[in-house]
């Protein structure tokens, strides 16, 4: 049995992790409630923008649209932007993503968003075209930027391909990883009932719209021009979910880790207790043993 001054020695170094994995807790918990703010305010302008793009397809043909986003092509180089944490102690999270990345196939390009895949994959990979950062609280202009360069990558042809491999969150306890197509696109069709699908809403069922908009320059001109509208849209939202995933996962970890902290500390005072009663013990046994010679 250990001795009671090592076992509280060990109580003490315990208590002082506890306190910080509870402050991590605590402010892991702080940064998600604003990330899953900031997903669902995001929602609204894409609300919006479902309901004009519903009412400008009635009056414009899918058909009719161009756009070199829409044309598919041979693909020699899959385009996969890896979107993970730039810190640990996030429990699965990172490794998850990691091991979906490392399985994809070799004549896979990746873009990194974060400092944990760049350091992972800078060592596994060679084939790693670009870095960004992604802080806490980011601007739709900084996701722009991360689309301006998948799109100019994309146009010369140096991926065939713009996919997002992040990590989806679908509640507090729950992020898996996923991996998502957005160049090329289908049709607009579809990626308007993807932006339905985001939502939640059934995008069968909504009723014809038959307000009368006044639409400049003409709907097929701006229909023309939603493909990187939608890009934009679509990545900003998925970097507000995985910031969401990473907050809450986080948090998971941190409180996971204070709750076995409190299960250890309680065992080690038990295990103290018992080398305490023990010493007492043997000091009884001495004691009698020196009175009865």
């Amino acid at each position: 049995m250990k001795g009671m001054r090592e076992i509280r020695t060990r109580i003490k170094a315990i208590k002082n992790t506890a306190q910080i994995t509870r402050a991590m807790e605590l402010v892991a918990s702080s940064k998600m409630k604003k990330a899953q703010d900031g997903a669902l305010r995001s929602r609204m302008y894409a609300y919006e923008l479902a309901e004009l793009l519903h009412a400008l397809t009635q009056q414009v043909s899918w058909d009719d649209i161009q756009h070199p986003f829409l044309n598919v092509r041979d693909v020699r180089y899959r385009g996969v932007l890896l979107v993970m944490a730039d810190k640990g102690l996030c429990g699965s999270l990172n490794q998850n993503l990691l091991k979906e990345a490392l399985q994809l196939p070799t004549c896979t390009r990746f873009i990194v968003v974060g400092q944990k895949g760049l350091q992972v994959m800078s060592r596994n990979h060679s084939d790693l075209l670009g870095h960004f950062t992604c802080p806490d609280i980011f601007h739709f202009k900084q996701v722009q930027e991360i689309v301006h360069f998948l799109v100019d990558a994309y146009q010369s042809q140096k991926i065939d391909t713009v996919e997002v491999l992040f990590p989806r969150f679908k509640n507090t306890l729950v992020q898996e990883p996923a991996l998502r197509r957005l160049l090329p696109m289908v049709n607009l069709e579809e990626e308007l009932k993807n932006l339905y699908h985001w939502m939640g809403i059934d995008g069968s069922k909504l009723a014809n719209n038959d307000r009368d908009f006044i639409v400049e320059p003409n709907g097929k001109t701006i229909l023309e021009q939603l493909p990187l509208l939608f890009l934009k849209k679509t990545l900003y939202q998925i970097l507000l979910e995985a910031k969401a995933s990473e907050h809450s996962a986080r948090m998971v970890a941190m409180k996971a880790a204070t709750d076995n902290a409190e299960t250890l500390i309680e065992n080690l005072k038990l295990e103290y207790n018992k080398a305490r009663q023990a010493s007492i013990t043997q000091e009884i046994v001495e004691i009698t043993a020196s009175q009865s010679l």
